[in-house]
Protein backbone atom coordinates (compact mmCIF):
# COMPACT_ATOMS: atom_id res chain seq x y z
CA UNK A 1 0.00 0.00 0.00
CA UNK A 2 1.70 3.51 -1.48
CA UNK A 3 0.42 7.09 -0.53
CA UNK A 4 1.08 9.47 -3.74
CA UNK A 5 2.11 13.34 -3.16
CA UNK A 6 2.33 15.91 -5.83
CA UNK A 7 4.58 19.24 -5.09
CA UNK A 8 5.34 21.95 -7.85
CA UNK A 9 8.24 24.25 -8.10
CA UNK A 10 9.40 26.94 -9.48
CA UNK A 11 12.66 27.08 -8.52
CA UNK A 12 14.99 27.70 -11.64
CA UNK A 13 17.58 25.97 -10.02
CA UNK A 14 17.21 22.10 -10.59
CA UNK A 15 20.63 21.83 -8.44
CA UNK A 16 18.39 22.49 -5.51
CA UNK A 17 16.57 19.15 -5.68
CA UNK A 18 19.46 17.25 -6.21
CA UNK A 19 21.04 18.62 -2.63
CA UNK A 20 17.68 17.52 -1.35
CA UNK A 21 17.89 14.14 -2.16
CA UNK A 22 21.57 13.84 -1.59
CA UNK A 23 22.14 15.50 1.76
CA UNK A 24 20.42 15.19 4.85
CA UNK A 25 17.45 17.84 5.54
CA UNK A 26 14.79 19.41 7.92
CA UNK A 27 11.27 17.51 6.97
CA UNK A 28 9.70 20.37 8.16
CA UNK A 29 11.23 23.45 7.15
CA UNK A 30 12.91 22.19 4.25
CA UNK A 31 16.21 23.51 4.96
CA UNK A 32 19.52 21.88 4.96
CA UNK A 33 21.04 20.23 8.06
CA UNK A 34 24.47 21.68 8.73
CA UNK A 35 27.22 19.81 10.70
CA UNK A 36 29.37 21.52 13.60
CA UNK A 37 31.45 22.96 10.51
CA UNK A 38 28.58 24.34 8.69
CA UNK A 39 28.68 21.36 5.78
CA UNK A 40 26.22 19.66 3.95
CA UNK A 41 25.50 15.89 5.80
CA UNK A 42 25.42 13.34 3.00
CA UNK A 43 22.33 11.58 3.45
CA UNK A 44 23.48 7.69 4.88
CA UNK A 45 21.55 5.81 2.02
CA UNK A 46 19.74 6.20 -0.83
CA UNK A 47 19.33 4.98 -4.85
CA UNK A 48 19.41 7.38 -7.40
CA UNK A 49 18.94 7.49 -11.50
CA UNK A 50 19.08 10.19 -13.57
CA UNK A 51 16.71 9.39 -16.65
CA UNK A 52 16.66 11.23 -20.04
CA UNK A 53 19.89 12.88 -19.38
CA UNK A 54 22.09 11.44 -21.93
CA UNK A 55 24.86 11.08 -19.18
CA UNK A 56 24.75 14.71 -18.37
CA UNK A 57 23.88 16.21 -14.97
CA UNK A 58 20.27 16.02 -14.14
CA UNK A 59 20.46 19.78 -13.15
CA UNK A 60 22.62 20.69 -16.52
CA UNK A 61 20.67 18.47 -18.86
CA UNK A 62 17.44 20.58 -17.63
CA UNK A 63 18.83 23.47 -18.42
CA UNK A 64 19.95 23.03 -21.74
CA UNK A 65 17.04 21.12 -22.59
CA UNK A 66 15.14 24.74 -21.38
CA UNK A 67 17.34 27.25 -23.32
CA UNK A 68 17.41 24.95 -26.35
CA UNK A 69 13.42 25.23 -26.54
CA UNK A 70 13.14 28.69 -25.16
CA UNK A 71 10.82 26.63 -22.60
CA UNK A 72 10.85 27.44 -18.09
CA UNK A 73 12.75 30.76 -18.63
CA UNK A 74 10.08 32.89 -16.79
CA UNK A 75 9.92 33.16 -13.74
CA UNK A 76 6.60 32.10 -13.06
CA UNK A 77 6.58 28.90 -15.03
CA UNK A 78 6.98 26.17 -13.09
CA UNK A 79 9.74 24.72 -13.73
CA UNK A 80 9.52 21.03 -12.54
CA UNK A 81 7.32 18.19 -10.98
CA UNK A 82 7.98 16.36 -7.46
CA UNK A 83 6.18 13.36 -6.52
CA UNK A 84 6.68 11.24 -3.64
CA UNK A 85 5.50 7.57 -3.53
CA UNK A 86 5.54 6.65 0.15
CA UNK A 87 5.23 3.02 1.19
CA UNK A 88 3.43 1.14 4.35
CA UNK A 89 6.56 0.94 6.79
CA UNK A 90 4.96 -2.96 7.23
CA UNK A 91 5.36 -3.90 3.27
CA UNK A 92 8.84 -4.34 3.88
CA UNK A 93 7.96 -7.72 6.24
CA UNK A 94 4.75 -8.29 5.32
CA UNK A 95 5.87 -7.81 1.19
CA UNK A 96 9.55 -7.93 1.23
CA UNK A 97 10.08 -4.23 -0.35
CA UNK A 98 13.56 -3.55 -0.17
CA UNK A 99 14.96 -0.07 -1.18
CA UNK A 100 16.48 -1.66 -4.27
CA UNK A 101 12.64 -2.86 -5.49
CA UNK A 102 11.28 0.53 -4.29
CA UNK A 103 14.05 2.29 -7.00
CA UNK A 104 13.39 -0.36 -9.59
CA UNK A 105 9.64 0.11 -9.35
CA UNK A 106 10.02 4.42 -9.27
CA UNK A 107 12.27 4.31 -12.15
CA UNK A 108 9.77 1.89 -14.23
CA UNK A 109 7.00 4.29 -12.69
CA UNK A 110 8.33 6.68 -14.01
CA UNK A 111 9.34 5.39 -17.79
CA UNK A 112 5.61 4.33 -17.59
CA UNK A 113 3.83 7.69 -16.57
CA UNK A 114 6.67 10.65 -17.42
CA UNK A 115 7.87 9.42 -20.82
CA UNK A 116 9.57 12.14 -22.54
CA UNK A 117 11.06 14.05 -19.67
CA UNK A 118 14.30 14.48 -17.89
CA UNK A 119 14.03 12.91 -14.13
CA UNK A 120 16.27 11.57 -10.60
CA UNK A 121 14.34 8.83 -9.05
CA UNK A 122 15.83 8.91 -5.81
CA UNK A 123 14.66 6.17 -2.99
CA UNK A 124 15.04 6.55 0.70
CA UNK A 125 14.98 3.78 3.47
CA UNK A 126 13.46 5.96 6.12
CA UNK A 127 10.92 8.18 6.37
CA UNK A 128 11.25 12.09 8.89
CA UNK A 129 10.97 11.15 12.45
CA UNK A 130 11.85 7.74 11.91
CA UNK A 131 9.03 6.31 10.38
CA UNK A 132 10.45 3.33 9.02
CA UNK A 133 8.50 3.84 5.64
CA UNK A 134 10.16 3.34 2.58
CA UNK A 135 9.31 6.13 -0.54
CA UNK A 136 10.70 7.11 -3.78
CA UNK A 137 10.97 10.17 -4.73
CA UNK A 138 10.96 11.41 -8.90
CA UNK A 139 11.80 14.83 -9.46
CA UNK A 140 10.63 15.97 -13.53
CA UNK A 141 11.54 18.37 -15.63
CA UNK A 142 7.87 20.06 -16.91
CA UNK A 143 9.57 20.45 -20.45
CA UNK A 144 9.26 16.79 -22.41
CA UNK A 145 12.31 16.75 -24.79
CA UNK A 146 10.51 14.01 -26.81
CA UNK A 147 7.57 12.45 -28.44
CA UNK A 148 5.35 10.25 -26.95
CA UNK A 149 3.11 7.68 -28.48
CA UNK A 150 -0.15 7.48 -26.83
CA UNK A 151 -0.32 4.23 -24.66
CA UNK A 152 -2.39 1.50 -25.32
CA UNK A 153 -3.57 1.24 -21.71
CA UNK A 154 -4.16 4.97 -21.32
CA UNK A 155 -8.01 4.38 -21.54
CA UNK A 156 -8.30 1.87 -19.24
CA UNK A 157 -4.91 3.73 -16.47
CA UNK A 158 -7.85 7.07 -17.32
CA UNK A 159 -10.86 5.27 -16.37
CA UNK A 160 -9.14 3.87 -12.87
CA UNK A 161 -8.11 7.31 -11.94
CA UNK A 162 -11.72 8.90 -12.64
CA UNK A 163 -12.77 6.00 -10.29
CA UNK A 164 -10.53 6.95 -7.93
CA UNK A 165 -11.15 10.57 -8.47
CA UNK A 166 -14.92 10.27 -8.78
CA UNK A 167 -15.03 8.29 -4.83
CA UNK A 168 -12.73 11.06 -3.82
CA UNK A 169 -14.80 13.95 -4.50
CA UNK A 170 -17.64 11.43 -3.00
CA UNK A 171 -15.57 11.06 0.59
CA UNK A 172 -15.22 14.92 -0.06
CA UNK A 173 -18.83 15.99 0.05
CA UNK A 174 -19.43 13.41 2.54
CA UNK A 175 -16.88 14.67 4.65
CA UNK A 176 -18.24 18.53 3.98
CA UNK A 177 -21.91 17.59 4.86
CA UNK A 178 -20.67 16.01 8.19
CA UNK A 179 -19.05 18.92 9.02
CA UNK A 180 -21.37 21.69 8.41
CA UNK A 181 -24.09 19.52 9.87
CA UNK A 182 -21.85 19.64 13.58
CA UNK A 183 -20.96 22.99 13.04
CA UNK A 184 -24.82 24.12 12.76
CA UNK A 185 -25.88 22.47 15.87
CA UNK A 186 -22.42 23.57 17.41
CA UNK A 187 -23.94 27.41 16.65
CA UNK A 188 -27.03 26.78 17.96
CA UNK A 189 -25.40 25.64 21.52
CA UNK A 190 -23.59 28.53 21.14
CA UNK A 191 -26.58 30.77 20.71
CA UNK A 192 -28.31 29.33 23.58
CA UNK A 193 -25.51 29.92 26.13
CA UNK A 194 -25.66 33.48 25.22
CA UNK A 195 -29.42 33.69 25.83
CA UNK A 196 -28.76 31.60 28.88
CA UNK A 197 -26.02 33.84 30.19
CA UNK A 198 -27.72 36.47 29.46
CA UNK A 199 -30.96 35.32 31.24
CA UNK A 200 -28.77 34.38 34.45
CA UNK A 201 -27.38 37.69 34.42
CA UNK A 202 -30.42 39.26 34.38
CA UNK A 203 -32.20 37.46 37.24
CA UNK A 204 -31.37 39.74 40.09
CA UNK A 205 -33.07 42.81 38.18
CA UNK A 206 -36.55 40.53 37.33
CA UNK A 207 -36.60 39.63 41.03
CA UNK A 208 -36.06 43.46 42.25
CA UNK A 209 -38.71 44.51 40.37
CA UNK A 210 -41.36 41.78 41.26
CA UNK A 211 -39.99 43.09 44.86
CA UNK A 212 -41.68 46.37 44.28
CA UNK A 213 -45.51 47.09 45.76
CA UNK A 214 -46.81 49.98 43.49
CA UNK A 215 -47.22 50.44 39.48
CA UNK A 216 -45.35 53.63 39.93
CA UNK A 217 -42.70 52.42 41.92
CA UNK A 218 -42.31 49.41 38.90
CA UNK A 219 -42.30 51.87 36.09
CA UNK A 220 -39.79 53.93 37.24
CA UNK A 221 -37.22 50.67 37.70
CA UNK A 222 -38.42 49.59 34.81
CA UNK A 223 -37.23 52.64 32.91
CA UNK A 224 -33.99 52.33 34.58
CA UNK A 225 -33.16 49.25 33.71
CA UNK A 226 -34.67 49.36 30.49
CA UNK A 227 -31.42 47.53 28.34
CA UNK A 228 -31.56 45.00 31.25
CA UNK A 229 -35.16 44.05 30.60
CA UNK A 230 -34.62 44.08 26.68
CA UNK A 231 -32.40 41.57 26.65
CA UNK A 232 -34.27 39.32 29.34
CA UNK A 233 -37.02 39.71 27.18
CA UNK A 234 -34.86 38.50 24.12
CA UNK A 235 -33.98 36.00 25.96
CA UNK A 236 -37.07 34.52 26.76
CA UNK A 237 -38.80 34.79 23.52
CA UNK A 238 -35.35 33.01 22.36
CA UNK A 239 -36.26 30.20 24.46
CA UNK A 240 -39.93 30.03 23.65
CA UNK A 241 -39.26 30.17 19.71
CA UNK A 242 -37.07 26.87 19.94
CA UNK A 243 -39.42 25.25 22.30
CA UNK A 244 -37.31 25.45 25.46
CA UNK A 245 -39.53 25.06 28.34
CA UNK A 246 -36.62 23.49 30.74
CA UNK A 247 -33.37 25.73 30.50
CA UNK A 248 -30.24 23.43 30.74
CA UNK A 249 -27.50 23.72 33.25
CA UNK A 250 -24.07 25.93 32.18
CA UNK A 251 -22.12 23.78 32.20
CA UNK A 252 -23.36 20.77 31.28
CA UNK A 253 -24.01 23.03 28.06
CA UNK A 254 -20.32 24.38 28.55
CA UNK A 255 -19.08 20.58 28.45
CA UNK A 256 -21.20 19.98 25.75
CA UNK A 257 -20.05 23.00 23.44
CA UNK A 258 -16.43 21.67 24.05
CA UNK A 259 -17.16 18.03 22.93
CA UNK A 260 -18.86 19.50 19.63
CA UNK A 261 -15.68 21.57 19.42
CA UNK A 262 -13.63 19.19 19.33
CA UNK A 263 -15.91 16.75 16.99
CA UNK A 264 -15.97 19.96 14.28
CA UNK A 265 -11.96 20.05 14.88
CA UNK A 266 -11.76 16.35 14.55
CA UNK A 267 -13.95 16.64 10.91
CA UNK A 268 -11.87 20.01 9.27
CA UNK A 269 -8.73 17.84 9.66
CA UNK A 270 -10.94 14.78 8.07
CA UNK A 271 -11.88 17.37 5.20
CA UNK A 272 -8.89 18.82 4.70
CA UNK A 273 -7.08 15.83 4.10
CA UNK A 274 -9.89 14.47 1.85
CA UNK A 275 -9.45 17.76 -0.10
CA UNK A 276 -5.99 17.37 -0.16
CA UNK A 277 -6.28 14.11 -1.90
CA UNK A 278 -8.87 15.24 -4.52
CA UNK A 279 -6.24 18.20 -5.53
CA UNK A 280 -3.76 15.02 -5.84
CA UNK A 281 -5.66 13.27 -8.07
CA UNK A 282 -7.24 16.07 -10.30
CA UNK A 283 -3.53 17.26 -10.53
CA UNK A 284 -2.34 13.77 -11.19
CA UNK A 285 -5.08 13.36 -14.23
CA UNK A 286 -4.31 16.28 -15.89
CA UNK A 287 -0.56 15.41 -16.04
CA UNK A 288 -0.96 12.14 -16.87
CA UNK A 289 -3.84 13.79 -19.79
CA UNK A 290 -1.33 15.64 -21.16
CA UNK A 291 1.77 13.33 -21.06
CA UNK A 292 -0.51 10.61 -22.69
CA UNK A 293 -2.85 12.66 -25.28
CA UNK A 294 -6.33 12.13 -25.78
CA UNK A 295 -5.52 13.58 -28.95
CA UNK A 296 -2.39 13.69 -31.46
CA UNK A 297 0.82 14.26 -29.42
CA UNK A 298 2.53 17.57 -29.64
CA UNK A 299 6.43 17.65 -29.48
CA UNK A 300 7.91 19.77 -26.05
CA UNK A 301 5.09 20.27 -24.34
CA UNK A 302 4.88 21.78 -20.39
CA UNK A 303 3.13 20.05 -17.61
CA UNK A 304 0.94 22.57 -16.04
CA UNK A 305 1.08 23.55 -12.65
Amino acid sequence: MATFKHINSKNARYSDAEKYLLFEHDEFTMKPILDENGRLIPREDYRIAALNCEGQDFAIACMRANLQYGKNLDRRDVKSHHYIISFDPRDSADNGLTVDRAQELGEQFCRDHFPGHQALVCTHPDGHNHTGNIHIHIIINSLRIEDVPVLPYGVASMDELNELLSAARSELQESREKLKSIETVLSGKKALQKQLLTYWETKDVRQEYKALKTAKARAEYAQMHEREFKLSNAAAKYFKDHGITKLPGTKALQAEIQQLTSEKNARYKDYREKQRRVKELETVKSNIENMLGHTKEKRHELIPS
